[in-house]
């Protein structure tokens, strides 16, 4: 085997590693886009009416924008291994940015100036996919 073919085959071996921090990241995103789309099932089997899912704007992201009446809700989901560690991974920076992103979604949609608002937060919690926690109205903004 020459030099080159031995270097291509350790990029390559490198590249495709699960250990590498890019494998990581898009194991965690595609964990997080299921257990988006796993909390957005349990709201609408709750009777939530699901309006958007991963608003994204340059100042944060909302996960799941839902109706239930007149209310607007405003949901954070969480995949963690624990109820505990998933409250936590919910910090007062992750909180500001989900309210500024839903200020700048209730300003482009008129319907949604006259609704009332508020945030929640779905944790998914085990090694496997259980029971989602919802906790309503988790928190306000100051």
């Amino acid at each position: 085997m020459s030099i080159n073919a031995r270097f291509k085959c350790s990029q390559m071996t490198k590249k495709h590693s699960p250990k590498t921090p890019q494998n990581k990241r898009q194991i965690a995103e595609s964990v997080g886009r299921k257990a988006e789309h796993y909390a957005a099932l349990y709201l609408r089997l709750k009777g939530y009416k699901i309006l958007r899912q991963r608003f994204k704007t340059r100042h944060g992201e909302i996960d799941i924008i839902a109706q239930k009446g007149g209310i607007l809700v405003f949901t954070e989901v969480k995949k963690r291994p624990t109820l505990s560690l998933a409250q936590d991974s919910l910090t007062p920076r992750t909180k500001s940015r989900i309210v500024k992103a839903s200020e700048i979604f209730i300003s482009r949609h008129r319907f949604a100036q006259k609704l009332a608002h508020r945030y929640d937060a779905v944790f998914i919690t085990g090694r496997f996919w259980g029971k989602p926690t919802h906790y309503i109205d988790l928190w306000r903004p100051h």
